[in-house]
């Protein structure tokens, strides 16, 4: 098994997710657990000292899957937010609770649809709220 990259979140974030949490039925959410935990072994900074290479919630990361070297890119969001295109993952999901406090260069296992997995590292956060001082998503 590998070790879990060591992750920072905004408190922002925190402060959301956690009342997201609460006002949610968490039986009928299988993700909730693996977000609880990742939140629970983060290091919490303030946004204004967030890095600009971190995974945030809104963050638009850009991936290169290891195996074949191919790129996607996808947008982190709170359920119902933003259009649920195949470009956005559910911070609820399991790999987006795994994507929240990464930084570039990270790498994590991206389930295939179908069954399996990929092994991607992340290039870059292509759009960050922090970075941009968008603070009020």
């Amino acid at each position: 098994m590998q070790t879990r990259p060591a992750i920072t979140v905004s408190s922002l974030d925190v402060e959301r997710l956690e009342r997201l949490m609460a006002t949610l039925d968490v039986a009928a959410l299988p993700g909730i657990d693996a977000l609880q935990e990742e939140l629970d072994r983060a290091e919490m900074v303030e946004p204004l000292e967030v890095p600009a290479t971190l995974v945030t919630m809104n963050s638009t990361v850009r991936f290169r899957e290891l195996s074949s070297g191919r790129e996607f890119c996808r947008t982190l969001v709170y359920p119902g937010g933003g259009d649920a295109s195949v470009d956005t993952v559910s911070v609820f999901a399991p790999v987006g609770s795994a994507l929240l406090g990464l930084s570039e260069g990270d790498e994590i296992d991206w389930p295939k649809p179908g069954g399996g997995q990929l092994r991607v590292r992340i290039l870059n956060v292509v759009y960050q709220p922090e970075r941009a001082g968008e603070l009020h998503r």
